[in-house]
């Protein structure tokens, strides 16, 4: 895995390694896809990993923008994530990120704070392209899909959730920055709901973004709960069960 510096209120992938996943592997349903038969719109699908058949409702959806590096080397992750912390009745979308060039620096480009050279969209379009793409073929509920990032994707799940229409209105974000001066209004925070699980030892992403992401989201009107943890940066403890938590507090309403 990848350890980031901090620039700019940006997360900036250098090359010394750090651990942060757990090891465990799951075998369950899994695809690569191509949002709109794009090639740069790469993604993977998981599950569901019970019966192919969409609940009454529809499917429950989990968007992951893995952190790191936002390669396909968490797919392992991912699919666990799908197994033992979505569980029956969800499918899990993990977008891989677009390298558009050879200097970039910035892992999940966006439109308000990071325009690239040749880039062709941006990451909160791949996001709503990945889950039209989804919805093409399987019955998605629309009360049950939340995007799930960490560390240098965090600034995208915000990015993506302060836009006057987003299709999506539920995020779980770990481990990461919050700088409001890189992002959209935070008036436009009003009625979505944010998990965001933080660990106090983080020398990466300072604890302190956490705290003041839950004050102004909550003040600009939207749902907010902050779960900690301990160990610093990286997924630690109870990773799966701690997911799950985050996945049932943002769908409880």
């Amino acid at each position: 895995m990848l350890k980031f510096v901090l620039l700019g209120g940006l997360i900036f992938v250098s090359p010394q390694e750090i651990d942060e996943e757990p090891r465990e592997v799951a075998t369950i349903k899994s695809e690569e896809r191509f949002a709109g038969g794009d090639k740069d719109q790469r993604y993977f699908l998981h599950g569901p990993i019970d019966s192919n058949q969409a609940p009454k409702r529809g499917f429950g959806l989990l968007v992951v923008l893995p952190g790191g590096g936002g390669g396909a080397d968490f797919r392992p992750f991912v699919e666990n994530i799908n197994k033992n912390s979505a569980g029956p009745g969800w499918l899990t979308a993990q977008l891989i990120s677009k390298k558009w060039t050879a200097e970039q620096n910035v892992i999940w480009p966006t439109k308000t704070n990071t325009p690239l050279p040749k880039q062709r969209f941006t990451t909160e379009e791949f996001i709503d392209r990945v889950i039209t793409d989804v919805a093409r073929n399987k019955k998605i509920n629309p009360k049950r899909v939340v995007l799930l990032g960490w560390s240098s994707s965090g600034p995208a799940l915000y990015a993506h959730a302060l836009r006057k229409r987003s299709v999506v209105s539920r995020y779980l974000v770990a481990m990461s920055v919050f700088r409001p001066k890189y992002l959209p209004s935070i008036k436009l925070a009003r009625g979505k709901s944010f998990f965001l699980y933080h660990s106090r030892e983080d020398q990466v992403c300072p604890f302190t973004d956490a705290e003041r992401a839950k004050k102004e989201l909550s003040a600009a009107g939207a749902r907010v709960e902050l779960l900690e943890y301990e160990g610093g940066h990286g997924w630690r403890g109870q990773v799966f069960g701690n997911i799950k938590k985050g996945i049932e507090w943002l769908t409880s309403k």
